[in-house]
């Protein structure tokens, strides 16, 4: 059985960590943001008389996929960090899609989305809102 690191004993896996977020959500942006010009392209244009359910339904898709596959965004390989369950392990399919979702609620709403900023930057294991309600930890990569 896995356990999450201790945040004192521990550090070193959450030094940087929200920041490597926010650059992970950049990349993560510009990621759904060419899936959504590719589909509008192989549409003929059609899929961007609806661009922000499009843009949505893609960025569910994309960030449900790619942390099923590795616990990790693309945008979170490229700054080596990734997300853990409560016992230490990776995320499961089911537990990267409620991830996803409450990620992408509580981005909908600016007060959930501050609060969760401010609880990356100044909680001891970095968790946004909907880390704390999963049970969840991004953490650097383990060498």
């Amino acid at each position: 059985m896995h356990s999450l690191p201790d945040p004192v004993s521990q550090s070193e896996f959450y030094t940087y960590v929200p920041i490597k977020r926010f650059g992970a959500w950049l990349i993560d942006v510009v990621v759904i943001a060419l899936l959504v010009v590719i589909a509008g392209l192989l549409s003929f244009g059609l899929a961007w008389f609806f661009l922000p359910l499009l843009f949505l339904a893609l960025s569910f898709v994309y960030r449900w996929l790619t942390i099923s596959q590795h616990s990790a965004t693309w945008g979170m390989r490229i700054m080596s960090i990734e997300l853990r369950n409560a016992t230490g392990a990776r995320l499961t399919s089911i537990e990267a899609m409620l991830h996803t979702f409450l990620f992408m609620l509580a981005s909908a709403f600016v007060l959930p989305q501050t609060i969760s900023a401010l609880m990356m930057v100044f909680g001891g294991r970095k968790q946004g809102l909907h880390d704390l309600f999963l049970g969840t930890v991004a953490i650097n990569r383990p060498a």
